[in-house]
């Protein structure tokens, strides 16, 4: 891919007359991500909105300083970063075990990432992630959280008719699809944006829902509760988030792959090493603080290639907005008052594009045979399987087995890994 003409390079400093108003484009297209992931963990988590909207302050503090560290030491280039969609699989698989063992895992294994990363590690490791399971992972993720969408579509309790959420769901899904083929620049990248004021405007209009929550928060506030200061160690989900990261880390190197591709800038072995660093470094953060841990998202190539700026230090006024946000939880309890349904119509749209991706991995082999589409299939059917797996019969494995067996995710890559390493492996 050639580069592409730009305004500001990667590493010119726009004036700043132009560097707010770009920064605060990025600050506007990060914040649904992590409103959208946010949200559900934290509803995953705690019953009180106050606890939430706690935990949604730390989020956006974690987002705005793991941003901040990137542009300024890490893979130094523009890619925003929000929650990661594989750690919510984690999340959701060990909600049986307590947060501080959630969150212990979190913290061991971003650690383990970084040290991976510093100490070269990490590389012999990558050689696993072969294109077919790669593909499986983009694949993995979108279904292993169908039980998930099903909760938001239709939750427990609540007083819309489920019949009604689903056709709302559905119109907005066709809505997004649609308008995102006919729109173009800033308006098609912050489409999402868009989805989440009207569509939560009209849920609540059709359907009587209050627009906001009514909760007694300050304009500011810490957030200095709920730290995973009591650690709590359990082998079978620290192995379980152990493979998440693995997915995570190809994410974050996909990432930087792909904007590096396209930037052409000079060290990119240095900067990828950087980057996937600084991530180990802020999940480690993460974990202390309770809450779901960062990666690099490779949308930024919409914005770059609309906008025609690259500069890194755009995302500076971003990164600090973020953090403010931490501080605000009046803003973020308004932020945070959109309805499920919306929610859930908005991840089938988002995923929909990670199973595209997979799909065009796919369609790159020009010598696709029955024993990949199995190698693909079979990871992808086992994982579903594993994801529906009743609360009643998962509650009957043994302990330090049901983090790994009853996590859709874990078990379709290792069954992919069994598949492409040992059952179909290529003997020259």
């Amino acid at each position: 891919m050639s580069k592409i003409h730009l305004k500001y390079d990667l590493d010119e400093k726009p004036p700043f007359k132009e560097l707010l108003p770009f920064g605060l484009q990025w600050l506007v297209i990060t914040i649904p991500m992590i409103i959208i992931i946010g949200k559900l963990v934290a509803g995953l988590h705690y019953d009180d909105p106050g606890a939430q909207t706690i935990y949604m302050q730390k989020i956006f503090f974690v987002m705005g300083i793991s941003l901040l560290a990137q542009i300024l030491w890490g893979h130094r280039l523009p890619l925003i970063m929000g929650p990661a969609s594989v750690l919510l699989v984690g999340i959701i698989a060990s909600l049986a075990s307590s947060i501080n063992t959630i969150y212990t895992s979190i913290f061991l294994c971003g650690l383990i990432l970084a040290v991976l990363s510093i100490t070269g590690l990490f590389k012999p490791i990558i050689k696993l992630f072969t294109p077919n399971v790669v593909i499986v992972i983009l694949l993995l993720i979108p279904f292993t959280l169908v039980p998930t969408i099903l909760n938001l579509i239709f939750p427990s309790g609540a007083s819309v008719n489920p019949f009604h959420n689903l056709l709302f769901a559905l119109v907005l899904i066709f809505t997004l699809f649609w308008t995102n083929k006919v729109l173009t620049g800033i308006w098609k990248t912050t489409l999402i944006v868009w989805a989440m004021i009207i569509g939560h405007f009209l849920y609540s209009i059709l359907f009587s829902v209050p627009l906001y929550q009514q909760v007694n928060t300050n304009l500011f506030a810490g957030f200095w509760s709920n730290f995973t200061t009591s650690f709590s160690l359990d082998t079978g989900v620290l192995i379980s988030f152990f493979i998440c990261y693995l997915a995570l880390a190809t994410n974050e190197l996909g990432s930087i792959q792909s904007v590096g591709e396209v930037l052409k800038p000079d060290e990119m072995t240095k900067r990828t090493d950087r980057g996937i660093t600084i991530t180990g470094l802020s999940n480690v953060l993460a974990g202390f603080l309770g809450v779901i841990g960062p990666v690099s998202f490779s949308l930024s190539l919409g914005v770059i290639t609309s906008t025609g700026v690259a500069s890194r230090f755009t995302l500076i006024p971003t990164a600090l907005g973020l953090m403010t946000l931490g501080f605000m939880p009046s803003a973020i309890t308004i932020l945070g008052s959109i309805s499920s349904v919306v929610i859930g119509a908005i991840l089938v749209y988002i995923l929909t594009s990670q199973v595209a991706a997979g799909f065009m991995l796919v369609a790159k082999n020009q010598n696709f045979k029955l024993e990949q589409g199995l190698l693909i299939g079979f990871p992808l059917l086992l994982s579903v399987l594993i994801s529906f797996i009743p609360t009643t019969a998962l509650n009957l494995f043994p302990d330090l087995l049901k983090p790994l067996l009853g996590n859709g995710f874990v078990v379709g890559f290792l069954g992919v890994l069994i598949m492409e390493h040992i059952i179909y492996k290529e003997r020259a």
